[in-house]
Order: C-alpha cells, then sequence, then structure tokens
C-alpha cells in the first residue's frame, strides 16, 4: 500500500504488501499473528521458494509456541502447542499443513483439521481448493517472489522482494485493518 490513510478492508478486499526479504517476511507473519485467534484459519499460496514457511515462522515465533517451525512437506502437519507466557496464560497451539501432496478433500479430511481447528491457529500451504471447505471464515494469503536472472542453485533464499497479498473471507474479517500490517517504510 502507498501513502495516505488506509481504509479498513471490507469482507473480499485484497491488500498487497511488497516484503523486501525474509526477514521482512517473517516479520509480517509476527505482526499477523497479533491479530490471529483460536479458530483462525490461514490458506497460504505461493510457488516453491514464496516464503509460505518464512512467514509462518515468524507467526509461530510470535504465537509462542514450542518447536522449530519448518516446512512440514513430508510429514504433512504438524502441531506446535503453546509455551506458557510470562503471566502464566497459555495462547492458542499452531497447526501447520502442507497440502502439497494431498489429492483430494477427503486427504485433508483425514487429517482431521477440524477437531483442533477451534482452539488452534491452523495455516495450510499449498491449501487452495482444498482448505476453504474446513471453514466460511479465513484469511487467505498469496505470497509470490519474482525470480530473477540468477544462476541455478547461486540464489540467496534469505534475499529476495515477496509480493504479499491477503484476502479476508467471512464475518470474522469484516472490519479488521489487513492493510495496517503494512511494514513501516
Amino acid at each position: 500500500m502507498t501513502g495516505g490513510t488506509t481504509p479498513e478492508l471490507a469482507p473480499g478486499e485484497t491488500v498487497t504488501l511488497e516484503l523486501p526479504d525474509a526477514e521482512a517476511t517473517r516479520a509480517f507473519g509476527a505482526a499477523l499473528a497479533g491479530l490471529l485467534r483460536a479458530g483462525d484459519l490461514v490458506i497460504l499460496t505461493g510457488d516453491l521458494g514464496a516464503g509460505k514457511t518464512t512467514l509462518t515462522q515468524g507467526l509461530g515465533a510470535a504465537l509462542g509456541v514450542r518447536g522449530q517451525v519448518a516446512s512440514p512437506t513430508f510429514i504433512v502437519a504438524r502441531e506446535h502447542p503453546p509455551l506458557p507466557r510470562a503471566d502464566g496464560t497459555l495462547g492458542p497451539a499452531l497447526v501447520h499443513v502442507d497440502a502439497y501432496r494431498l489429492g483430494s478433500l477427503g486427504e485433508l479430511d483425514a487429517l482431521d483439521l477440524d477437531s483442533t481447528l477451534d482452539e488452534s491457529v491452523t495455516v495450510v500451504e499449498w491449501g487452495r481448493g482444498l482448505a476453504e471447505a474446513l471453514t466460511d471464515d479465513r484469511l487467505e494469503i498469496d505470497l509470490v517472489r519474482p525470480r530473477g536472472a540468477v544462476a541455478l542453485g547461486a540464489e540467496d533464499p534469505e534475499a529476495g522482494v515477496r509480493r504479499v497479498t491477503i484476502r479476508g473471507v467471512g464475518r470474522r474479517w469484516a472490519g479488521i485493518d489487513l492493510a495496517a500490517l503494512a511494514p513501516i517504510a
């Protein structure tokens, strides 16, 4: 978003942000964590290396969950339980899913995500076309990381701009200012 005041996002509208590198992508995830609560579903879409897991790492760090947030590609789903906060309370767990290898809604249903959805923040990478069936209220986030003329294998995974488009779907996101997540220049 550029200059001026940012209006509140109405359901179905989108906000697009540019994040200069992986560190800014993690910081965006941390800022997003401030808006999320138990029961929220976040669907991440983007090519390999676009920043889906990087964003989720920032989210997990800010939520204060146990374990290293890494791509769950080969195990499909990983639950990160909350660590106690300084005041002794617990936040929501983080359920991190990689739906890349899932071929149908039935395979997603077999993960039994709806049993933990109400008490967790659930992030589904590669979930477009499948995870929408879990709830009417969700955030859909598309990540695009343009690739330049870089020698194969020589690209720094931490470098490079990520373009993030956020769309709130459902009543949960009505009136929530997602544009406020824009990094301060």
